[in-house]
């Protein structure tokens, strides 16, 4: 089997969606999400090397936000020249229904960071699942992979 064959097939067999899921969950309880744009540019600049994967979300808008699409772009940018793990969902609201604090609303999740866990802590496997998946999306040129996420 080929090289690019061997990569589809684990890439299919693998469930990222689940796996984004469960490492938005586990950070969640563990206080290690940034969400939205600006907070996640933020730390991004402050300390980039707090960052450990990043999660993209388009809406309907998205098309016809310039400004977010710039702001994407940087984003995006910035990822890729720090090797932080990159993926896009085109489904904000999911996404805004696994980070949302259900104390207050949440105004922006079209950027949601996964900061490194504390020193000597166990290393989340859903994490590293997703890991694996954007490094085999990487080498079949696929630099920012689109995952589906799942329902409730």
């Amino acid at each position: 089997m080929s090289q690019e064959k061997w990569i589809g097939c684990n890439l299919t067999m693998q469930s990222p969606g689940k796996s984004l899921k469960e490492a938005l969950l586990a950070a969640q309880s563990e206080d290690r999400l940034t969400v939205g744009v600006y907070e996640s540019a933020k730390i991004m600049t402050d300390d980039p090397d707090s960052v450990s994967f990043c999660v993209l979300a388009m809406d309907d808008d998205f098309e016809y936000d310039i400004a977010l699409q710039i702001h994407f772009t940087l984003i995006q940018s910035f990822c890729f020249d720090n090797d932080i793990s990159i993926v896009r969902v085109s489904d904000m609201q999911r996404l805004a229904e696994f980070v949302a604090d259900k104390s207050k609303p949440l105004e922006d999740a079209h950027c949601v960071l996964i900061t490194n866990p504390a020193e000597g802590a166990w290393e989340d496997p859903s994490l590293e699942k997703l890991h694996l998946f954007c490094e085999e999306s990487r080498l079949l040129n696929d630099w920012v992979p689109e995952i589906s996420l799942p329902g409730r």
